[in-house]
């Protein structure tokens, strides 16, 4: 609401945004972040699922619209500017032992509430000074907060988190990602509390210590934890996603490491990488972003071959498919496309068979699939979606979706998931002596599937000091 009030109000038409409850310090944070410190807001009584239509109005007509009568013919006052009271990137904003400087951190909300190490100014310098990086080189600028993306706060946040310098070149295409308007960082904090999975692909993974074989998925590799906490780092200390802000997370989900995928098992069995799905080639180095609502392990996939397996893993896939239907029709056109990781001995038993990735996406497009009546309550009767609440059949007739899903009338008919075979996107990674799968929901557009290719060699010969001379 708040962006089309800044349209609005940058055309010169005044404007009031209605926001809900415990939303307030979000709406704050947009117009700020935009340079709009002052633009009006009327403020919602309750939630408008949880209400009946008289409650409602009776709320809106007593309280809201006098507020918005207020905002519209008020004059814009661009108030205290909170940004000006940010330090600046070499400000020392305190000083004393490690415990005093990682409680201050705490209280100033820039931790993921585990220690941090202090980023002093050496070093963040130091971090950086092999990299050939100008540290005042801005790679765009996050629009939740109005906060220049520059390599020095990529490499500030680099050294809480403890990555090493090597890492830098991925951070560099992660926040080439969350600049990206096509993946929508200002999302990052919806409230049904998603949160980013990181996948590394290339042939360089494995030489900057990204595990991607056992515990693929979990703490305790160096390269994989600490570029994953770098990414919730710098959601919060430079994208605003903190719970006096951004982040309207009702649950929210523990921090996800990187997930490497094993680009030996895939070179074995001449499959391409996940990275393939996005226009790039297994040689290339890239890292790619998507936000996840929730996963489910697959444990134990039992069977030799093909079609025993199959069933299973398609099984899995829908039972992380319900809310994110909305993404198939509704909050997004075509915007679902969930993730399975399958462990290397389940790829092998599919490449045995002479099963490429595209005839097991095939397969379980054909397998991963629900009542009818299921979906239609998910896009509609269950969701605040009216425009949604339509037959599949009503949908297809009308061309919003394919006719896969208007095989028949019955409401108990079993339809697809998501609208092809290519949106169901297959990793391959974990323990390779192990039959498990990890099957993953996306929240389509908050967060959409980007890919970036990593550079690896030095920017440049360029030698830039602290105060930003460059020589």
């Amino acid at each position: 609401m708040l962006r089309a009030s800044i349209a609005a109000e940058t055309a010169g038409i005044p404007s009031v945004s209605i926001i809900c409850e415990g939303f307030q310090g979000q709406a704050a944070a947009t117009g700020r972040g935009h340079g709009f410190d002052w633009l009006p807001l009327a403020l919602t009584i309750g939630h408008v699922d949880s209400q009946s239509t008289d409650v409602m109005v009776d709320n809106f007509v007593s309280f809201t619209v006098d507020q918005i009568i207020d905002g519209l013919t008020r004059s814009g006052d661009d108030g205290d500017d909170e940004a000006s009271q940010e330090p600046t990137a070499l400000d020392v904003v305190v000083s004393g032992t490690i415990d005093a400087i990682n409680d201050h951190f705490v209280s100033m909300g820039w931790t993921d509430g585990h220690p941090i190490i202090p980023p002093t100014i050496e070093r963040v310098e130091a971090y950086l000074v092999d990299s050939g990086h100008d540290p005042w080189k801005t790679l765009g600028v996050a629009a939740s907060s109005g906060r220049d993306l520059t390599i020095w706060s990529i490499a500030v946040n680099a050294v809480l988190a403890g990555c090493k310098p090597e890492h830098l070149p991925v951070l560099i295409a992660l926040t080439q990602i969350l600049a990206d308007p096509g993946y929508g960082a200002e999302h990052s904090g919806n409230t049904t509390g998603a949160d980013a999975l990181i996948i590394i692909d290339g042939p360089n993974s494995a030489g900057l210590g990204f595990n991607a074989g056992a515990g693929a998925m979990r703490e305790g590799a160096h390269a994989n934890t600490s570029v994953g906490r770098w990414l919730r780092l710098y959601l919060r200390n430079v994208f605003g996603f903190t719970a006096e802000e951004h982040d309207r997370a009702t649950f929210g989900n523990s921090a996800r490491v990187v997930l490497a995928e094993d680009m030996e098992c895939l070179a074995e069995i001449g499959w391409q990488p996940l990275n393939a799905a996005f226009g790039f080639a297994a040689r290339e180095d890239t890292v790619t972003l998507a936000r996840m609502n929730s996963g489910t392990i697959i444990g134990s996939v039992f069977g030799s071959t093909p079609e025993e397996i199959t069933p299973y893993l398609a099984n899995g896939l829908t039972r992380v498919a319900a809310w994110d239907l909305t993404h198939v029709h509704g909050l997004g056109q075509d915007q679902f496309q969930p993730l399975l990781v399958i462990s290397p001995i389940l790829a092998r038993t599919f490449a045995r068979a002479g099963w490429s990735k595209r005839d097991v996406q095939q397969a379980l497009f054909e397998h991963a699939r629900i009542p009818a009546v299921t979906f239609e309550r998910m896009i509609g009767e269950w969701s605040n979606l009216t425009a949604g609440r339509r037959r599949l059949v009503d949908l297809v007739a009308a061309g919003d979706l394919p006719a896969v899903f208007a095989e028949s009338d019955d409401p108990e008919r079993l339809v697809p998931i998501v609208t092809g075979p290519e949106r169901l996107l297959v990793a391959v990674a974990g323990d390779p002596n192990r039959t498990n799968a990890y099957a993953l929901s996306n929240d389509g557009p908050h967060g959409w599937w980007t890919t970036k290719p990593i550079d690896h060699t030095p920017a440049s010969d360029l030698v830039c000091n602290i105060g930003g001379d460059c020589s």
